[in-house]
């Protein structure tokens, strides 16, 4: 084998590994066991600055090809290198490590995976061994609980378990919605789709491919080709759209616009395509076509501080509505490959400061996270886990209007550029389903749910009653499915149970008799109702989950 790359990541560390033959459940266990062997020997690790053309030697020496064309790459300018000695085993690192082995007690290795040399697909696959160490046993322990319960709430997993969605390799990184998982995008549409109408947002609709030159003026050409799937027709060169902005501004500048028409909210269930490294595709979280929840509020300077405090207040709201309570704020500053002067950054990086204070809230900032054309305010959500995740933000650009020529009639008749702000809560509707499934362990609560209920006979004889039920129920408004196989009652409770409907009802010849519904909430039997109590009692469970 050869060594090649191990840094620290959030919980624990990885290393990259070239070997011929693929690492095997017992090779990892048999690496676990050498370690602990080094780890009870209690002995020092020692670093040392070496000169460069020392560290090149011993690497040549050692056979690390990795480790020489890792030296090649670095600046010129660093010419000396730590080397941390373990024993007769030796390895480059900035640092710093522990003095001793004493301190690595509480480790475990976690998994294996592929990895290209460099990121590249085009380059040797690795094998990348993941770990994890804490400072006590009981630290690793809770982290390892953490891990099984997230492994038991995989969106993949739950994915194909409660016949939500697909992938496969014909179509990498787009998602195949099955008709479960399709109700559930529209539930969430939908709702979204009331929330923007209520604040004020008008809904619009842009293409999906656009010439060459138009994404040139955007200056998505120049910052962002090289993730963008492009097609030639008739000889001219178009882009699938990665972002809807550009778009939004054509129907911003069809017609002359004037100081009263600001602000003014344009949303859309947008379409986008990204060209992402395959290798970085994972299930619904990282996806190369997706739809975000995308608005652009054309408005005033003036009107930035207010637009961003209502903005704040509506994804705060829709958060908790889908159960995450825990968020907090980033700011993202400018990025060095950027469009616009730094005049122009100043301004728009003031801007959302004094936006958010002027909001109440307090945030971290991040050098160098913004996007090309502007910063941008980002919200992280902690899920059932302690994980979190960026899906909302808002972005102040004033680089956009300039490029495209967007513009407005002041109050005194004369011409200016609009302050565009792009904002998305949910952002991609596919990972924001995907990191819902996870939070809920795939068992959502019942305005959310794809199938709110199941009705299921106990034997033939109540067959007409229970499509009676389901009628009433459907009828009400709800999500209620059938089930009249002609298995035992208890196997369809145990397989219905998989699912994780929220509420599962069962329908015997005292329920015909009575007009009754048995009635099991999760693994709560609730009893016999009334069809109407039923009902009445859903739609108050309803207007309580908000």
């Amino acid at each position: 084998v050869k060594m090649v790359i191990g840094p620290v990541i959030e919980d624990g560390f990885y290393y990259d590994i070239f070997s011929e033959k693929p690492f095997t459940p017992e090779d990892i266990a048999a690496i676990e066991t050498r370690m602990k062997e080094l780890i009870n020997q209690d002995y020092d690790v020692i670093k040392k600055m070496t000169p460069r053309a020392e560290v090149i030697e011993i690497f040549k020496q050692r056979g690390e090809d990795y480790k020489l064309r890792l030296i090649d790459d670095m600046a010129d300018d660093i010419t000396a290198m730590g080397m941390y000695y373990h024993q007769e085993y030796v390895d480059m690192c900035r640092g710093p490590h522990v003095p001793n082995t004493r301190f690595l007690k509480n480790f475990k290795l976690t998994k294996v995976s592929g990895a290209y040399w460099r990121g590249d697909s085009n380059n040797e696959q690795l094998q990348r061994i993941y770990g994890t160490a804490w400072a006590n046993k009981d630290d690793l322990k809770a982290y390892i609980t953490r891990i099984e319960e997230a492994e038991k709430r995989d969106h993949r997993k739950l994915g194909k378990q409660l016949d939500l969605f697909h992938l496969q390799d014909e179509a990498p990184g787009m998602v195949f919605w099955h008709p479960r998982g399709w109700t559930l995008w529209q539930v969430i549409e939908q709702h979204m789709r009331r929330e923007l109408t209520a604040a004020g947002y008008q809904e619009v609709k842009t293409p999906q491919i656009m010439d060459k030159t138009f994404w040139e003026k955007s200056g998505h050409w120049a910052n962002y080709k090289d993730n963008m799937f492009l097609t030639s027709s008739e000889k001219r060169d178009y882009a699938v759209k990665p972002m809807n902005c550009p778009g939004h501004v054509q129907i911003f500048n069809h017609g002359l616009r004037s100081y009263n028409d600001l602000p003014m909210r344009l949303a859309e269930f947008g379409s986008c395509h990204r060209n992402e490294p395959s290798g970085a595709l994972h299930g619904l979280m990282r996806v190369r076509g997706f739809v975000q929840d995308d608005a652009h509020i054309f408005c005033t300077e003036d009107q930035i501080a207010e637009e961003t405090r209502a903005f704040n207040q509506l994804v705060m709201k829709i958060y908790r509505q889908f159960g995450f309570h825990d968020v907090s704020i980033k700011l993202s500053l400018r990025p060095e490959k950027r469009a616009g002067s730094d005049e122009i950054w100043d301004k728009a990086e003031q801007g959302l400061r004094d936006a958010l204070t002027a909001c109440g809230v307090t945030w971290q900032e991040l050098p160098g996270e913004g996007a090309f054309y502007g910063p941008k305010v980002e919200y992280h959500i902690k899920d059932a886990l302690g994980r979190s995740w960026q899906c909302g933000t808002i972005q102040l650009d004033f680089v956009l209007p300039e490029r495209l020529d967007a513009e407005y009639v002041t109050r005194d008749n004369n011409r200016a550029r609009p302050v565009m702000l792009h904002r998305a809560i949910l952002g991609s509707l596919e990972r924001f389903i995907g990191i819902l499934i996870e939070q809920h362990a795939g068992s959502f609560p019942l305005w959310l749910a794809p199938v709110q209920m199941v009705v299921m006979n106990i034997t033939e004889k109540q067959a007409d009653y229970c499509r009676e039920v389901v009628a009433k129920l459907q009828a009400a408004g709800f999500r209620a499915e059938l089930d009249l196989r002609n298995e035992k009652i208890g196997y369809k409770i145990r397989d219905n149970s998989s699912q994780r409907y929220p509420y599962q009802i069962v329908i015997g010849d005292k329920e015909m008799e009575n007009g009754q519904v048995a009635v099991r909430k999760k693994a709560e039997d609730l009893g016999s109702l009334k069809v109407e109590d039923f009902i009445e009692r859903l739609l108050e469970e309803m207007k309580t989950e908000f």
